[in-house]
């Protein structure tokens, strides 16, 4: 599983497509009869925006761990295990990175609650308008949605909080200290 997420961390393009294809399934299952190719279509057409998005956040991320791909999931793979990276500019690299997902995440609970809003009047709308196959497929969805993103969320929200703290408790050598620089005086 480990391998898994280390591969889907370097190539963001990968991702996509696995969300597109399940995407793709799931709007198959609950509306039968539809061309799977028309469905992939629209869906990567509606998507574009999500897409536009996740790549300039990733693009963010790689400036600030250093313009790497791989720095990036070297500090993700530190973030899933819980371990503080040892040399000074990568603590520093993960520092940025924590304080720059965790700002992004200020807004959490506002934010899962206006998707369970969003998503009930999806389900409510679908009940008035569509089948009973359908109201049932977007109401699962929607609950499965909701308890994924809670879930999920919240553990990437203790993730960050952890690091935020060991990297705290043990903070780097003060600059004045550093190899090649003289101690000042007083």
């Amino acid at each position: 599983m480990e391998k898994l997420s280390n591969v889907l961390a370097r190539h963001l393009w990968l991702q996509v497509a696995l969300s597109w294809a399940a995407a793709t399934a799931i709007v198959l299952l609950i509306y039968p009869g539809r061309s799977a190719l028309g469905v992939l279509a629209r869906i990567a057409v509606t998507s574009v925006g999500a897409v536009w998005v996740a790549v300039r956040i990733r693009s963010r991320e790689k400036r600030t761990t250093g313009g790497s791909t791989a720095g990036l999931v070297a500090l993700d793979q530190h973030l899933r295990t819980g371990e503080a990276p040892t040399g000074p500019e990568r603590r520093e690299a993960m520092r940025e990175l924590v304080k720059r997902r965790l700002h992004r995440t200020r807004h959490h609970k506002a934010a899962l609650a206006l998707l369970a809003v969003l998503f009930s009047a999806v389900v409510a709308l679908t009940a008035l308008t569509a089948g009973v196959r359908q109201t049932v497929g977007f109401a699962l969805l929607t609950v499965a949605f909701l308890i994924w993103a809670a879930v999920s969320g919240n553990r990437q929200r203790r993730r960050l909080l952890h690091m935020q703290n060991l990297l705290a408790a043990a903070p780097d050598r003060e600059p004045h200290n550093r190899p090649g620089r003289q101690p000042q005086t007083h």
